[in-house]
């Protein structure tokens, strides 16, 4: 009995590592650790100034006005690498589920543009809302927050 439980135990363990090795190796696929330079390492050296890459964003915020409760409603936020190397964005989240970023999932070089497309779900809000999203890249600071804001009205029922 008590055999049983350590074989099952290890084999779900065998299991479990196996998956997270799958999912490390597709991430891979998507950048490589090749392409990312990011030069504030453990040597305590400084980097050249403009040699990293750098997020210039046309705007970091945006006020969809009034829409009605139940819009969808999507913007999206120009941007520009004005640093010397690839721009790479290894994440952007939400503040909530409604709020849903859509970004570049491969390098973006330098003295390129390109946009994050943020699509917001007004469903079951009210009143004035304001979200956020974090974006993560190798850029200094290695973060960067865009907002959205509407005022949401419920519909007259008929």
């Amino acid at each position: 009995m008590k055999f049983r439980f350590i074989s099952i135990g290890f084999l779900s363990l065998f299991f479990l590592f196996s998956e997270c090795r799958n999912a490390v190796q597709t991430n891979k696929e998507l950048v490589s650790s090749d392409m990312v330079n990011v030069p504030a390492t453990a040597s305590g050296q400084k980097p050249e100034a403009g040699s990293q890459p750098q997020f210039s964003f046309e705007t970091e915020s945006h006020d969809f006005g009034r829409i009605t409760q139940g819009e969808k409603v999507s913007y999206s936020f120009k941007f520009k690498n004005s640093g010397a190397s690839d721009l790479i964005i290894s994440d952007a989240r939400g503040s909530c589920g409604c709020t849903v970023p859509k970004y570049p999932r491969e390098p973006i070089h330098a003295n390129t543009s390109s946009a994050i497309d943020v699509t917001f779900d007004s469903d079951g809000k009210v009143g004035k809302v304001e979200k956020t999203v974090m974006i993560s890249a190798n850029t200094s600071p290695n973060s960067k927050i865009l907002k959205i804001s509407a005022i949401i009205d419920v519909p007259e029922e008929k």
